[in-house]
């Protein structure tokens, strides 16, 4: 049965809040995320922190889904820092070429692969200070890097992470780091990983960039943004993107049945944000 909608909620609505009241409602956001989404994590396909890094890099202006289409012929032939380090370039731009900017990226791994023989004998650090330092690798890649590759908590702003935290009201605010510090301040260090994987997801697969499914996000009563999307239940089912938009839908309330047969597949957004190419 479809839940009854209350009226677009105002910008107001939310307009006298504390700091204090704003840190509890992310955190409670926070929570209700999990409990949308608990298949979020990376998306990128690794098995090392090296893999890891050179697939964020790629990832840059193009989709996960283009990278994996790309990397495993790319990691069945270099698989060590001095590999990429002395990688014929024509050969690797011709790999690389799907991703898009593949020079500059060409630039960016063979550059790694030499920053990490000499820097840190070959091996990927574990360091964000470090990290950083690397050719191709800002904060947002380190901090997937430590997030997922070394269990080391960490906020990863990406175009999604950077919308939506501006819709929920966590933030007003478009400098990536300062989006960082900020969220990171409301939301316990513990969770900074998954946290991110789940705003990414919510992002790709029910708060679009265009027009949000307002009208079957779990997140409705608590978001100043409500109404941004249809309100209405089924013109919002027809939004929800991914293997479990039905799933998404029913937690939101919505009869999973308006959520159409074609949608009930793996979607993905454009990553419009470069990291340092």
């Amino acid at each position: 049965m479809t839940r009854p909608r209350t009226a677009t909620l105002a910008p107001q609505r939310f307009a006298g809040e504390t700091e204090l009241g704003r840190k509890r409602r992310a955190r409670k956001m926070a929570r209700v995320l999990a409990e949308t989404h608990p298949d979020a994590h990376c998306e990128l396909d690794f098995t090392n922190p090296l893999e890891l890094a050179v697939a964020t890099i790629l990832s840059a202006q193009t989709t996960d889904v283009r990278v994996n289409q790309v990397t495993p012929e790319l990691f069945r032939r270099y698989r060590t820092a001095a590999d990429y380090a002395a990688a014929d370039r024509a050969e690797m731009e011709t790999l690389l070429r799907p991703t898009g900017f593949f020079r500059a990226k060409t630039n960016s791994l063979i550059g790694l692969g030499q920053a990490l023989l000499d820097r840190h004998r070959g091996e990927v650090p574990r360091k964000l200070d470090q990290l950083v330092k690397l050719p191709g690798i800002g904060r947002k890649t380190a901090n997937v890097v430590l997030g997922n590759a070394f269990g080391v908590p960490g906020i990863t702003v990406d175009t999604h992470f950077r919308r939506l935290t501006n819709r929920f009201g966590w933030v007003d605010e478009q400098d990536e780091v300062k989006i960082e510090f900020a969220v990171a301040g409301m939301i316990e260090k513990r969770d900074w990983t998954m946290l991110s994987h789940r705003v990414i997801f919510h992002g790709r697969r029910v708060c679009h960039s265009r027009t949000p499914a307002c009208g079957a996000c779990t997140l409705s009563s608590m978001c100043p943004s409500y109404g941004t999307g249809p309100t209405e239940a089924a013109p919002a089912a027809k939004l929800l993107k991914g293997p479990r938009a039905r799933d998404l839908a029913a937690a939101a309330g919505v009869d999973p049945d308006l959520v159409p047969a074609a949608e009930v597949v793996a979607s993905e957004e454009p990553v419009v944000a470069p990291e340092e190419l």
